[in-house]
């Protein structure tokens, strides 16, 4: 019985990818390496990956926020900033609240809370199929229930009025500004997780003119935006009735907004 050839030298890995352009082409050839069952994997791994396949994807997992989330081809990828968010939220979770993971992609925001405050009751939604999969994965350790839809339509009636945290990270990226997306977001990621429309809020406003309905009185709702949409984010928060909050993280680059229901 033959044995399956040994895997290329981690040198030679390196150096293709170097030559790919990988700025961080030493970590990523231990991962890759990791990954591969065989030598031929190995090679397709390595191949996609300096063809700019996200190494996520190929991996099947990301790293976020201590937690390693099952990202499946063509699905969002989340983003290390978007940690921010999620601490922000942790500070700002009740014990046994009601949390909502809207847009959820891989569910990795809703995990990574609940990984943080285990009591909650948690529930996520997306209008993907594929990362609606990925959630139900990365949920389940936390009792997760993860649903498909569009926005608030995926929810089920008994939670309107009950969310006392709504993490919601919305597409924002301008339509005109899709092309200059890195190729591996704009060529491998579904294009719905980041058209936020003409100026990047299209989705942001459906959500934020929603929310007071589906909100617990002094609920949250959590959600990214860019430095220069954040005048028009908070104006729209104001026009739902909702009291704005600006919160920057400068070392990650990251602003979140957090839009308060009135308590009363």
């Amino acid at each position: 019985m033959h044995s399956a050839p040994p895997l290329p030298p981690y040198d030679t890995t390196v150096r293709a990818l170097r030559a790919a352009g990988c700025v961080f082409a030493e970590d990523e050839a231990r991962l890759l390496h990791a990954a591969a069952d065989s030598a031929a994997h190995l090679d397709r791994l390595v191949t996609d990956r300096a063809a700019g396949f996200p190494l996520e994807h190929l991996l099947g997992w990301a790293e976020f926020s201590g937690l390693r989330v099952t990202v499946r081809a063509g699905v969002f990828v989340p983003r290390r900033r978007t940690e921010f968010l999620v601490e922000r939220a942790a500070e700002a979770t009740p014990e046994a609240a009601c949390v909502v993971d809207l847009c959820c992609g891989t569910g990795a925001l809703g995990a990574a809370l609940a990984r943080l405050r285990p009591a909650v009751q948690l529930h996520a939604a997306d209008v993907d199929a594929e990362a609606v999969a990925c959630a139900r994965v990365n949920t389940a350790a936390y009792g997760g229930v993860v649903h498909s839809g569009d926005l608030f339509d995926a929810l089920p009636a008994g939670l309107r009025g009950r969310i006392d945290v709504l993490l919601c990270n919305v597409p924002y990226v301008p339509t005109g500004e899709l092309a200059l997306l890195p190729g591996e977001a704009r060529l491998h990621e579904d294009r719905r997780a980041l058209d936020g429309g003409r100026d990047g809020l299209d989705v942001l406003r459906r959500v934020v003119a929603e929310a007071p309905q589906w909100l617990a009185p002094g609920g949250r709702l959590f959600f990214e935006a860019g430095e220069r949409q954040i005048p028009a984010a908070t104006a729209a928060v104001r026009d739902a009735g909702l009291l704005p909050e600006v919160a920057h993280d400068e070392q990650r680059e990251a602003s979140v907004l957090i839009a308060t229901r009135d308590a009363g």
